[in-house]
C-alpha cells in the first residue's frame, strides 16, 4: 500500500472514529465536553494526515492507545455501553496500525548489505 494510500485509510479511520464518538455521546449531559475531547481530536488529526503535517499519524498513533484504553475501560465498566466500546477498540487498534506501519516498514525493512 502506498503511503497516500495509508494516509486516506488513516484519515477514514479517524473520521470513523469521531463519528463513534459524536453519536456515542449525542445525549450526554456534558455534551460540549464530550465534543471537544472526544471528537475533535480526531477530526483535527484526519485533517493532519490528509494535508501530510509532519507528525500527524504519530499522534493519531499516540492518541489511538488513549482511545483503546478508554474502550477497554468503557466496556469493562458500562456494559450499557459495551458495543460502543468495542467499536472504538476495533477503530483504535485500525489507527495504530495504520499510522505505525510506515515506521515499521523503515525499521524492519529490506536490510542494507554492506559493499
Amino acid at each position: 500500500m502506498s503511503t497516500r494510500a495509508q494516509e486516506i485509510v488513516l484519515a477514514l479511520l479517524l473520521v470513523a472514529l469521531a463519528v463513534l464518538f459524536a453519536v456515542w455521546f449525542a445525549q450526554d449531559k456534558h455534551w460540549l465536553a464530550t465534543q471537544l475531547v472526544f471528537t475533535l481530536p480526531p477530526l483535527l488529526l484526519a485533517l493532519g494526515v490528509l494535508v501530510r503535517r509532519g507528525k500527524a499519524m504519530f499522534w493519531a498513533g499516540v492518541l489511538a492507545l488513549f482511545w483503546f484504553s478508554h474502550g477497554v475501560m468503557s466496556a469493562w465498566s458500562h456494559p450499557e455501553v459495551a458495543l460502543w466500546a468495542w467499536i472504538e477498540l476495533g477503530l483504535a487498534l485500525a489507527v495504530i496500525a495504520v499510522a505505525s506501519t510506515p515506521g515499521l516498514r523503515r525499521r524492519f525493512g529490506q536490510k542494507r548489505t554492506p559493499g
